[in-house]
């Protein structure tokens, strides 16, 4: 963990290089928007000094950046809970870097309108697939003799088409088209959760729909067996 001093000094860097991207940025004229990231590390009245003063520099959408680097998991929702609640309210929210599926809820629920993040397609290299009820991580050997899907409630590609059996054995062999396949049931379970958030928050059941979130998570794939 870096010290108070050094995190201050990296967010008044931060802060001028936010000055002058954004000076450059709105010379050329391209239309589109441009974000200001609030940082501060772990130390909340620098993120309360990031975020007043990026507020207030012109960027037309508000980042939080600095969270998922390795912290430990309540450090970081210490931090986006301190943080996201303070954004302002008439720019569009978003959070850098994250994450889980239980992390894109937490941020949701906070107010976060969008996510960016390499799991779904790293994830899927190695083998660990999100589901409806929890991860599965394919090397499992229990999964040799599996002719079902991965997720029974997936639409997507893989699902339709291939068995778990199939896909342990593309991974175990490290076949590439292990990876393509695991990466098109991970990036749709995402496109489908998000779909699923934006409707349940249109129709303003986004509680009750994480509330089931949860419960399904956590029931698992095979119980005793990831």
């Amino acid at each position: 963990p870096t010290s108070e001093k050094t995190a201050r000094a990296s967010l008044e860097m931060s802060l001028r290089w936010g000055d002058r991207s954004l000076k450059r940025f709105r010379e050329l004229e391209t239309g589109n928007g441009l974000f200001g990231i609030v940082q501060g590390g772990m130390f909340e009245n620098l993120r309360e000094f990031s975020l007043e003063a990026v507020s207030q520099q012109g960027f037309d959408g508000i980042a939080i950046g600095g969270l998922s680097v390795g912290e430990p998991k309540p450090e970081f929702e210490r931090i986006l809970n301190f943080t996201a609640p303070k954004l302002p309210e008439h720019m569009p929210h978003y959070l850098m870097g994250v994450g889980t599926p239980e992390d894109l809820m937490l941020g949701v629920s906070l107010g976060i309108d969008m996510f960016d993040c390499v799991m779904p397609t790293r994830n899927a290299r190695n083998g660990w697939l999100f589901t409806r009820f929890g991860d599965l991580k394919l090397r499992n050997s229990g999964y040799k003799d599996d002719d079902r899907p991965l997720d029974p409630t997936c639409a997507c590609y893989t699902c339709q088409n291939f068995t778990r059996s199939y896909l342990n054995h593309l991974q175990k062999a490290n076949e590439i088209l292990g990876s393509q396949l695991n990466t098109i049931h991970n990036l749709s379970y995402y496109l489908q959760l998000m779909e699923e958030v934006r409707e349940a928050l249109s129709k303003d059941r986004f509680s009750a729909y994480r509330e089931q979130f949860h419960r399904d998570r956590q029931r698992g794939v095979e119980p005793g067996q990831d």
